[in-house]
């Protein structure tokens, strides 16, 4: 049993015999059921006093990594010949695994490439807004993790191509021209869904519906977003009405009260005070259902 000791150390003696005592049983090079040397041996070999391994086996014995058994040595694991599964951190269990491979011939390369192939074929546990523009991507992720329930994450299709790693456990979604770019990099059984956007039709009806002439504003999170309101609402506003645009960044607050038609972003909307505003879904609502018919058949 390789365990090396410091006495010059700030860590007290029973604690790095524990932890080294763990690292053994994690890394495999002490197996459930092993019997460990006795007090009195292990105080002799490593040259420090009896009471001080006795101490870090009843440490070990109460965290349940050593098994005391009437009679006998303490041995491996509990009773039964399992390390508790409770008492084991990811790190721990990818060590094990890691050792082990190598143990039976495998390289470190084709170890990584066979668990990201299973990790791939696992079904999603969240979903991923492969988006350019970081407002609309934090519109998107509002909208559909309100919509879904389910945990968003969220990144640019730069980000996405350099690490693939980010495919895994997701269901990504993504505007439709990048679907395209996207597929050779997503499970052929879990493709990228393409987002629809909504159409500006229930906004062109407000502003319609004004008699008189009006200051019109839209407020977003999003730059794409305004550029593409003051695009759609130049028409329908320029004989008659002013046009305002206002960009916010989460958190803020805006004062619009003396406007008379606010068009907001879902992220945008409680930050503004105004007289009448009215919500802009950025995402179609028949988008919205498919994902969640899809996320439903995980």
């Amino acid at each position: 049993m390789q365990i090396s000791l410091s006495k010059n150390s700030e860590v007290p003696l029973r604690h790095q015999l524990a932890e080294q005592v763990v690292f053994l049983i994690t890394t495999g090079q002490l197996q459930p059921g092993e019997e460990l040397p006795s007090v009195r041996t292990l105080a002799r070999l490593l040259k420090i006093h009896h009471n001080t391994v006795s101490e870090a086996y009843q440490d070990l014995v109460n965290r349940e990594w050593i098994t005391r058994k009437r009679g006998s040595r303490l041995t491996v694991g509990q009773a039964h010949g399992k390390i508790p599964e409770t008492q084991r951190s990811l790190d721990e269990i990818i060590n094990e695994t890691i050792q082990r491979a190598r143990d039976m011939g495998y390289s470190l390369q084709e170890l990584r490439a066979r668990v990201r192939e299973r990790l791939l074929a696992q079904p999603a546990d969240h979903i991923l807004v492969v988006e350019e523009e970081p407002g609309l991507r934090n519109l998107i992720r509002r909208e559909v993790r309100e919509n879904s329930g389910w945990p968003v994450e969220g990144c640019s299709p730069q980000e996405f191509e350099s690490e693939p790693s980010l495919a895994i456990g997701a269901q990504v979604i993504a505007p439709n021209h990048l679907i395209g770019t996207l597929k050779p990099l997503v499970p052929d059984d879990r493709p990228a869904i393409p987002m629809i956007y909504s159409s500006a039709d229930a906004h062109l009806n407000a502003i319609s519906r004004l008699q008189n002439p009006s200051i019109i504003a839209v407020v977003s999170i999003s730059q794409s977003l305004l550029k593409t309101a003051r695009s759609l609402l130049a028409a329908p506003t320029a004989r008659k009405h002013t046009f305002q645009e206002y960009l916010l960044n989460e958190g803020d607050s805006l004062d619009l009260k003396s406007l008379d038609l606010v068009f907001c972003d879902t992220i945008a909307l409680p930050m503004v005070r105004s007289r009448q505003k009215l919500r802009y879904q950025l995402i179609d609502s028949a988008c919205l259902e498919y994902l969640a018919s899809v996320l439903n058949s995980v």
